[in-house]
């Protein structure tokens, strides 16, 4: 058994690519089925630790990979850079130039 206490005293890293993500603040608990679904850790501090970025870190269950003595091993995709689409060419293109010729 481990206390929440003892949970919120550990740092969380992602083993993907071995970055620290911080010390979880918050559980997701389904009271349902009485198991913790997720750890809730906060985004970047912007303020000696008060302010947060807004965005926060929830990892799922399923994704911690081991509970050790010091920290949480988690496995977390690492974020994609996505590249802006250009505009879709149309499958059928009409030439009315060459057309009238």
């Amino acid at each position: 058994m481990i206390k929440i206490s003892e949970l919120q005293a550990k740092d969380v890293v992602n083993v993907s690519d071995g970055r620290k993500l911080g010390q979880i603040y918050d559980l997701e608990i389904d009271l349902r089925l009485g198991k913790v679904k997720s750890l809730i850790i906060p985004g970047e501090s912007r303020l000696f630790g008060l302010f947060t970025g807004g965005k926060e870190w929830v990892i799922p269950w399923s994704q911690i990979v081991r509970i050790g003595a010091d920290v949480i091993l988690v496995r977390l995709e690492p974020r994609r850079e996505y590249e802006e689409v250009p505009e879709p060419r149309p499958l059928l293109s009409t030439n009315l130039d060459s057309e009238k010729g």
